[in-house]
């Protein structure tokens, strides 16, 4: 019968005292090594990698950390960088604030503090895109700080050892987790670049979420004789877990409007979802509480005149009778899940010839720094959504895609993404 957990986190003086130390032998034999952004001291290349690692897997981060820095090899690259460049190397990474913050972030370094980083933790949490725990990551592998991090691993491993009961969210939960994470620091500021990888690394391979290793009984937890959680049986029940909502669910209409080798992209807005990206013009987001057979936007087909009402609503109320006659065909249908919501899209495609396209163009003149007709094997170029990515190289046939009719009535594929 599991125990009943406490109220008050358990302050152990003496694991308190011996935390840094065990941890840093643990690291030796234990930990992660060789990673690319390991043993340097540059600022710049170490945020890039702690940006670039927040909600995103490692492995991943292995393949894409090595090609942003060759991209952009130095913060005034970076800074100087158009955003469609940073946002088409970010592509398929999710979380796209992150790529516009690293942007912004670049701008403030090299303007306000002459293309260094400052190494004050504060100061590093002053600029675009760096919370409390990230800054104290740079200014600990930078620097040498003695500055605490706090990610979503650290928090699990200081709740489970010191038996902190409560949901993460909750302001004092994480108000006694800081305060831990400061007392736990190594007194000598030498040891905080191996201290602050091995804490990272035992919350992310041995004290993890589902199965950590004093339950799976792979190996010996240096902390398991004073462990409260352990202690308590109630090691998978410290955090406290949040009842996650049922994520709302949204369908749209996508517009596949092609020219020869060419197709129409529309950029987003900079505060919507996949903000800054370039995308393919589409219907405003339903929301689905049930599937509307009737719905225009399942619909089994549509009129080239539907199609431009319901992906280009501000063009609509203008004549263009060669681009409405166009032959429309029903695309795929692709089931897009984010990490809070999920998107049904059903894909429409046109090719307008020559006489079509003029007309669309000079419809779209007064946006036309919203649009570009983008060459199907040049798309690396560009910022795109995953989803829509993987769409359009389908379709290049240097990528051996298939063509457009191939994809009618293809079965929806599901993808997964953070925003």
């Amino acid at each position: 019968m599991p125990k009943a957990l406490s109220t008050q986190p358990t302050h152990d003086a003496a694991l308190i005292a011996s935390f840094s130390k065990q941890l840093i032998q643990w690291h030796k034999k234990h930990g992660r090594h060789g990673l690319p952004w390991q043993s340097i001291t540059d600022p710049y290349a170490v945020w890039v990698s702690e940006i670039m690692l927040q909600q995103t897997q490692v492995a991943t981060v292995l393949e894409r950390y090595p090609k942003m820095m060759k991209r952009f090899p130095s913060v005034v690259h970076l800074a100087r960088a158009n955003i469609d460049e940073i946002l088409a190397e970010w592509s398929g990474l999710g979380y796209y604030s992150r790529a516009r913050n690293l942007h912004a972030c670049a701008k403030q370094v090299v303007t306000q503090y002459q293309g260094k980083f400052p190494s004050d933790p504060m100061a590093l949490e002053g600029l675009s895109g760096i919370g409390r725990s990230t800054a104290g990551a740079i200014a600990a592998f930078a620097f040498q700080a003695r500055a605490p991090i706090l990610d979503a691993n650290v928090k699990r491993v200081l709740a489970r050892l010191f038996g902190i009961s409560g949901a993460l969210q909750e302001k004092k939960v994480t108000d006694s987790l800081w305060q831990l994470a400061t007392e736990l620091l190594p007194r000598s500021p030498q040891h905080m670049p191996v201290y602050t990888q091995a804490l990272m690394d035992f919350g992310a391979t041995w004290c993890t979420a589902k199965q950590p290793v004093c339950l799976t009984q792979k190996a010996p937890c240096p902390f398991e004789g004073s462990c409260q959680a352990k202690a308590l049986d109630q090691v998978l029940a410290i955090p406290k877990k949040e009842i996650k909502k049922k994520s709302p669910q949204f369908a749209c209409a996508v517009g596949v409007l092609t020219h020869g080798n060419t197709v129409l992209l529309q950029k987003r807005p900079a505060k919507a979802i996949w903000g800054g990206l370039w995308s393919l013009p589409e219907s405003p987001w339903q929301a689905q509480t049930a599937i509307d057979l009737s719905s225009t936007v399942q619909a089994e087909s549509l009129t080239g005149e539907q199609l431009i009402g319901l992906i280009l609503p501000n063009l609509s109320s203008k004549k263009t009778p060669a681009l409405f006659g166009g032959l429309v065909r029903t695309g795929m249908g692709i089931k897009h899940i984010f990490s809070h919501r999920v998107l049904q899209i059903q894909t429409y495609e046109m090719a307008l010839n020559a006489k079509a396209k003029k007309e669309l163009d000079r419809s779209i003149g007064s946006t036309e720094n919203q649009f570009i007709w983008a060459e199907l094997d040049t798309l690396e170029q560009y910022g795109l959504p995953q989803p829509i990515r993987l769409l359009l190289e389908g379709r290049n046939p240097a990528r051996g895609g298939a063509e457009s009719d191939q994809y009618t009535n293809a079965a929806p594929i599901a993808l997964k993404s953070s925003s």
